[in-house]
């Protein structure tokens, strides 16, 4: 089963545990959520971009917070991808590097899944302004 949480409203639940209480589900959209606040908060970051131009323009008429995160969950195995937007100056391969890291560690904490991998897409550079 392979589902995106790129600006998508649905709220399909993978279940993840089975316990002696009942299942615990949590959403594509929760796991979304985290990984793009984790990819925010990585040094070097300035925002998240859309995989392709027709998620741009819906990300223009509504502010989502999962745009630029792919959330894949395959055979148990799950796979997050990241679209960045770097700032101009910074090494682009730390950043990205820390923004795999960040993410991965923070989903893996919150979610209490293992990630397999987490692939970071550089989409653009930004320049800040000097002021």
């Amino acid at each position: 089963m392979t589902s995106k949480a790129v600006n998508t409203k649905g709220y399909d639940a993978m279940t993840r545990k089975k316990t002696v209480f009942g299942n615990i589900s949590i959403s594509y959209h929760a796991i979304s959520t985290i990984a793009y606040q984790a990819a925010l908060e990585s040094y070097g970051v300035v925002g998240l971009a859309n995989e392709n131009f027709a998620k741009g323009v819906s990300r223009f008429f509504n502010r989502d917070q999962q745009s630029g995160v792919i959330v894949n969950f395959e055979n148990d195995v799950l796979t997050l991808d990241l679209f960045i937007i770097v700032e101009y100056g910074t090494r682009i391969s730390s950043v990205a590097k820390s923004v795999a890291n960040n993410v991965k560690f923070k989903v893996e904490n919150l979610v209490g899944s293992p990630v397999s991998e987490v692939n970071v897409h550089v989409r653009g550079l930004r320049v800040s302004d000097t002021d």
